[in-house]
C-alpha cells in the first residue's frame, strides 16, 4: 500500500508538466494505470489509490475538440444594429477563417492547466466573502429617481393606461346607483390560498352537494377538424362540480360588501387545493367540456404503430405540415360514470377538471403557432405542447446520489481513449447538415428538436446504447448551453440508454444534488397520463475533456466544458418521448393561456386588458396584461377609488431557459382571474401591470439566456436600446411613465429560475445591508433606511411552503447595477423591487423538503405571492381593514427582525445567482490538482447526516468569518 502511494505520488508530480504527461502517454501509462485502478474498485479501503489514479489519468487525457464546425449558433439572425462593444461586437468582428472551436494549442499546456486550477479555486477564495463586487459607493446606492425620458416622450405610453382616464360610462357595471363611498375589501378572516398537495376532506361525491352553476361560463372553442392524428371526442358535460366555498363566495360577493368571512367560508377555504383555481387540465379531453367536472379518462389507443411520421391535416405554413410523432389512435372518450375512481395513481389516474376555465385548447394552440415567428421557421409542433401537461398525481423525491457514480462515468470516458475500437462515433442528428441522412438501422435512436423552444444541435452515437449530445448556442452568441428540449424515438424497452450532454458551461449544477431531467411519453399520454415526469438514474454533472476556446470563455484559456449524463429505460417500444431541462412553457402556450383567460372572465367583475407592449426583433408581439376589479359603479367616488389603487408591476421570463418563472407567472395570473373571494379583495386593492414574457424571441428559438441580440436582456435595463432591446426599453418606459404621473408602483417583482440553489427566495435592494456586508460598521450605522423591503419576503416565508427566507439577500452589487431589480429600485424609486428566484430542483426545507419541484408547486407559489400582496396591503393600510391591534403589530415584528444576510450574491457567469456553495469533492473527479499530499480519505463525495440537512444558505454561513 505504501509503495503504491509513493509511486502514484511520483506520477502525480511528473505529470504536472507537459513533457511528463507526454512521456506517460507514450509509455502506455493510461492503459496500465486504468487496469490497475479497476482491480482496486472492489475494496473500499483502496479508494484513495483509485481516486488519485483517476486524477492522474484525467490530467493526462488529451483535450478534445467539440465536433462542430463553429461554436456559434446553427441559426443566424441579422441584427438591425450591431453593438459597438461587447461580446456580440466581437462575434461579428471575427474573420470567417478563424477557428473558434479550439485555440491554437489545446494540448493541456502548463499555463492552461494553471489557469484552470486558478479558476476552479475561485469558490475557495470566495469562502472568505471579501466580495469586491459589492457596491460600496453610498452615492450610487442611494435611490435617485431619474426620469430618463421627458414627459412628452413618455406620453407614448398613455394608451396603455386607459384605467387612469376611463369614466366607465359605457360599461355594464354591477351597480349604477350612487352610494356613499366606503373603503373596499374589509376582510377580517384569515387569508387562505390553495396549497399544492392538500386534498379536500371527504370523498369526491360529497364535494358535489349543494353546488350551483356559475353565471359566467367559458365559451366553447370553435369546432373544426382536429389538426392531429387523434379524434378527440367532444362532449357537453354538466357543470356540477362546485365546492361549497365557491357557492358561498358567489352568493355573498358584492363588491361593496364590508362583511367579514364567516367561519364556514374560512373552513371551506382551508380545504381548497390548487385544483380549485383555474389551471390547465388534460386539454384534449376538455376541448368541448364545461368547467367543474371530475372525470376519469379512457383512451382508445391504436393497436399498431404507424410506419412513418404521422402528418396532420392542417397546414401551418405554406408547404409545411404539423408533425406529432409516430403514434396514432382512434379517439378519446369520457366515461359517464361520475363516481368511477382510479384504482392506481400510476396505472389509471383520473384527471381533475378545475372549477375555472380550461386553459389548454389544442385547436387554439395550433392557430397561435401559425402566427409565431421563429428564425428556423419551425413547422412542427411538439406533442407535449399540443396536448398539454397536467401535474402527475404522485410526489417525486429528490434523487439520492449512488456512491461512486461520477467516478464510474469518468472511467467510462477514459475507456474511450484506451479502447478506441469499441467506439462507434456515428453522427445520427445534425442541425448544421440539413442533408444528413438518418441511418435506418432498427437499434438506432432518432432525434429531433425542430419545434418551438427546442434545443439540440448534434447527436453522436458512441456505443450501442450511448449517445453524446451537443446543445445549440444562443442565437448571435457562442455560448450559454444549458437549456435542452428534444424528441427521441425508435427506442426498445429493457435497454439502458445513456445520454451525455457534453457542452454545458456552468461549473456545477443541481444535477449533482438530486435533480433529474424531465421526460414526456406520448404513449403514456395516450394512456391517460399526459404529464412530464422526472426520470433518469446514474445522474451526475462533471468536467469533461472537451476544450473551450478562449473565444467562448471570455478570453480565458484552458477552460473545459461540463457533461450532464443520465441513463433512461424507456417503458414502451417505439414510443415517442421528449426530454427537457425543465417543464417547457412556450410563447405560444402563453398566448393561448391569455386568450382563454380573456374569453372566460366576467367583465362586470374583473377589469382585464391584453395589450401589445411592442414587437420583438423577429416581429412577435410582447403581451402586456392589466388586471384589477371593476369599479362598483360609475359614481365619482368609486371611479376615484379605482384610479387611486396602487400599482403592482410584475414581469417574467427574461431568461428563456428559466421556464419555471413562467409556471409561477401562470399561477399568479390564474389566481388573479379566479372567483376566490381573496382574489376579488386583491383586485380591489391593486392594479396589476404584468409583462409575462420579456424575451419572446429567446423562448421561441430555444435560447437559454439571451434574446436574438445575443445579449442578456437583464443586463440592459440601465440603457436599453429600442432597436436591440425593445421589450426592456418599453417595459422600463411603462415604469417611468407611472413615476412621472405620480403612480409609482408599490411592488415590482421579476420572476426568475435558479439552477444552483433549492427552494424559492428573493433578492431585494438595501443600502444598509449592502454597506453592513462590507464590514464597515461605522458607516452602516449612519445609514437611515426604511426596512419595509423585508416585509413581503417575510410574509411569503410564513405562507408559502416552498419559500425560504434564509436564502434571501438584499445586497446590491456592481455587476447587477443594470438588472431590472436594481434599476427599478435606484432609478424609478420603487423600494420594494425584487427578483423572485424559483429552484429548478426542489426544496430542502418546509413542507416540500426532499421533493423535486413540479408545476403544481410552482403555480402555487404564484398564487401565494398574490396572497402575500394582500397581506402587505392590510399591513400598510391598517385603517382600511379595521384590524385588531395584535395584527397591527405584525409588521413591526417583521421589520424589526435582525438583518441577517446569509446568502450574499456574487458574480457567476453573468447570472443573478450566488456562487454555488454545496460541497463537491472534485479531487478525484476533475483535472484539479489541489492537494500537495495524497489524501488518505479522498473518495466520492458522500454528504454527512449534518450536511444533508443544511440548506444552501446555511452552508454559506459556515464560510462567513
Amino acid at each position: 500500500m505504501l509503495i503504491r502511494k509513493g509511486i502514484l505520488q511520483s506520477l502525480k508530480s511528473v505529470t504536472n508538466i507537459k513533457l511528463g504527461r507526454k512521456a506517460f502517454i507514450d509509455a502506455n501509462g493510461m492503459k496500465i494505470l486504468y487496469n490497475t485502478s479497476q482491480e482496486c474498485l472492489a475494496v473500499r479501503t483502496l479508494d484513495p489509490l483509485v481516486n488519485t489514479s483517476s486524477l492522474i489519468m484525467r490530467k493526462c487525457f488529451p483535450k478534445n475538440r467539440l465536433p462542430l464546425p463553429t461554436i456559434k449558433s446553427s441559426f443566424h439572425f441579422q441584427l438591425p444594429v450591431i453593438p459597438v462593444t461587447g461580446p456580440v461586437a466581437q462575434l461579428y468582428s471575427l474573420p470567417p477563417e478563424v477557428d473558434d472551436v479550439v485555440d491554437e494549442s489545446d494540448d493541456n499546456d502548463d499555463i492552461d492547466l494553471e489557469a484552470e486550477n486558478e479558476t476552479e479555486n475561485e469558490d475557495d477564495v470566495d469562502q472568505n466573502f471579501k466580495n469586491d463586487d459589492i457596491e460600496t459607493d453610498i452615492n450610487k446606492l442611494k435611490p435617485q429617481q431619474e426620469p430618463g425620458r421627458t414627459i412628452e416622450e413618455l406620453k407614448m405610453y398613455e394608451h396603455l393606461f386607459p384605467e387612469l382616464v376611463d369614466d366607465f360610462q359605457d360599461y355594464d357595471l354591477i351597480s349604477k346607483e350612487p352610494k356613499p363611498f366606503v373603503f373596499e375589501g374589509k376582510v377580517r378572516g384569515p387569508i387562505v390560498v390553495p396549497t399544492a398537495g392538500e386534498e379536500a376532506s371527504g370523498n369526491p361525491g360529497n364535494l358535489k352537494k349543494g353546488v350551483v352553476r356559475k353565471a359566467n361560463v367559458s365559451p366553447k372553442g370553435d369546432e373544426g377538424d382536429k389538426p392531429t392524428c387523434m379524434d378527440l371526442a367532444k362532449e357537453d358535460i354538466k357543470d356540477n362540480d362546485r365546492t361549497s366555498q365557491q357557492q358561498l363566495g358567489d352568493q355573498n360577493r358584492t363588491i361593496s360588501s364590508t362583511q367579514g368571512l364567516n367561519n364556514d367560508i374560512v373552513k371551506a377555504l382551508d380545504r381548497i387545493t390548487l385544483q380549485n383555481i383555474p389551471s390547465q387540465t388534460a386539454p384534449g379531453f376538455n376541448a368541448g367540456a364545461k368547467k367543474g367536472y371530475s372525470l376519469p379518462i379512457t383512451v382508445l389507443t391504436c393497436t399498431k404503430t404507424c410506419p412513418h411520421m404521422a402528418t396532420c391535416g392542417n397546414v401551418l405554413f405554406e408547404g409545411r405540415t404539423v408533425q406529432l410523432g409516430k403514434l396514432c389512435c382512434t379517439g378519446v372518450e369520457t366515461e359517464d360514470d361520475e363516481d368511477t375512481e382510479s384504482t392506481s395513481s400510476v396505472e389509471q389516474a383520473s384527471v381533475e377538471v378545475s372549477d375555472g376555465p380550461t386553459l389548454h385548447d389544442s385547436d387554439l394552440y395550433i392557430e397561435i403557432v401559425k402566427n409565431t415567428k421563429s428564425v428556423p421557421e419551425y413547422s412542427e409542433v411538439a406533442y407535449p405542447d399540443y396536448f398539454g401537461h397536467i401535474p402527475p398525481p404522485f410526489k417525486e423525491p429528490i434523487l439520492e446520489r449512488p456512491y461512486g457514480v461520477q467516478r464510474t462515468k469518468i472511467a467510462q470516458d477514459i475507456e474511450r481513449l484506451i479502447h478506441q475500437s469499441d467506439i462507434i462515433d456515428r453522427v445520427v442528428y445534425d442541425l448544421d447538415n440539413p442533408n444528413h441522412t438518418i441511418p435506418e438501422e432498427g437499434d438506432i435512436l432518432k432525434f429531433n428538436s425542430k419545434f418551438e423552444s427546442g434545443n439540440l444541435r448534434k447527436v453522436i452515437q458512441i456505443r450501442k446504447s450511448e449517445y453524446d449530445l451537443i446543445l445549440n448556442s444562443d442565437i448571435n452568441s457562442n455560448h450559454y448551453h444549458q437549456w435542452f428540449y428534444f424528441e427521441v424515438s425508435g427506442m426498445r424497452p429493457g435497454v439502458a440508454y445513456r445520454f451525455n450532454i457534453i457542452n454545458c458551461e456552468k461549473s456545477n449544477s443541481q444535477f449533482n444534488y438530486g435533480m433529474q431531467p424531465l421526460m414526456y411519453s406520448v404513449q403514456e399520454a395516450l394512456n391517460a397520463r399526459p404529464w412530464w415526469i422526472r426520470v433518469g438514474t446514474d445522474i451526475c454533472y462533471y468536467k469533461n475533456h472537451f476544450s473551450r476556446s478562449s473565444v467562448a470563455a471570455g478570453g480565458q484559456k484552458g477552460k473545459s466544458y461540463y457533461t450532464i449524463t443520465f441513463t433512461v429505460n424507456f417503458p414502451h417500444k417505439d414510443d415517442v418521448c421528449y426530454f427537457a431541462y425543465h417543464y417547457p412553457y412556450t410563447y405560444s402556450t402563453l398566448q393561448m393561456h391569455l386568450q382563454k383567460l380573456e374569453s372566460a372572465h366576467n367583465p362586470q367583475q374583473i377589469y382585464f386588458r391584453k395589450d401589445v407592449l411592442c414587437e420583438t426583433l423577429s416581429g412577435n408581439t410582447c403581451p402586456l396584461v392589466t388586471i384589477t376589479a371593476m369599479p362598483e359603479s360609475n359614481y365619482y367616488e368609486h371611479i376615484c377609488q379605482f384610479r387611486n389603487r396602487p400599482y403592482v408591476f410584475l414581469s417574467a421570463r427574461v431568461h428563456p431557459g428559466e421556464t419555471n418563472a413562467s409556471w409561477v407567472m401562470k399561477g399568479t395570473l390564474e389566481y388573479l382571474m379566479s372567483n376566490n373571494p381573496t382574489a376579488q379583495s386583491l383586485r380591489e386593492s391593486y392594479i396589476f401591470k404584468i409583462v409575462p414574457m420579456l424575451n419572446p424571441d429567446g423562448v421561441i428559438n430555444g435560447n437559454h439566456r439571451c434574446s436574438l441580440s445575443g445579449e442578456d436582456l437583464n443586463r440592459q435595463w440601465q440603457s436599453p436600446n429600442p432597436d436591440l432591446h425593445p421589450t426592456i426599453y418599453h417595459a422600463k418606459g411603462l415604469l417611468q411613465y407611472l413615476a412621472a404621473v405620480k403612480h409609482l408602483p408599490l411592488v415590482y417583482c421579476d420572476y426568475h429560475g435558479h439552477s444552483r440553489k433549492k427552494n424559492v427566495f428573493m433578492y431585494g435592494c438595501s443600502i444598509k445591508e449592502t454597506v453592513w456586508h462590507t464590514n464597515d460598521n461605522a458607516t452602516s450605522c449612519d445609514v437611515v433606511e426604511d426596512v419595509g423591503y423585508r416585509t413581503l419576503p417575510k410574509i411569503l416565508s410564513h405562507i408559502a411552503p416552498a419559500f425560504c427566507m434564509s436564502s434571501c439577500s438584499f445586497v446590491v452589487e456592481k455587476s447587477k447595477e443594470s438588472t431590472a431589480r436594481v434599476v427599478v429600485w435606484r432609478e424609478i424609486g420603487v423600494q420594494r423591487s425584487y427578483t423572485m428566484e424559483s429552484t429548478l430542483c426542489g426544496c430542502d426545507q418546509g413542507k416540500y423538503k426532499g421533493l423535486q419541484i413540479g408545476t403544481r408547486e410552482l403555480e402555487e407559489m404564484g398564487a401565494k405571492f398574490c396572497v402575500g400582496l394582500l397581506r402587505l396591503k392590510r399591513l400598510t393600510s391598517p385603517l382600511e381593514y379595521n384590524l385588531p391591534s395584535s395584527l397591527l403589530e405584525f409588521e413591526n415584528d417583521l421589520i424589526e427582525s435582525n438583518c441577517k444576510v446569509t446568502s450574499p450574491t456574487t458574480y457567476v457567469l453573468d447570472e443573478d445567482e450566488p456562487r454555488f456553495l454545496e460541497e463537491v469533492d472534485y479531487s478525484a473527479e476533475s483535472n484539479d490538482d489541489l492537494d500537495t499530499e495524497l489524501a488518505e480519505n479522498v473518495g466520492d463525495y458522500e454528504p454527512s447526516a449534518q450536511e444533508e440537512v443544511l440548506s444552501d444558505s446555511e452552508l454559506s454561513r459556515t464560510y462567513l468569518p
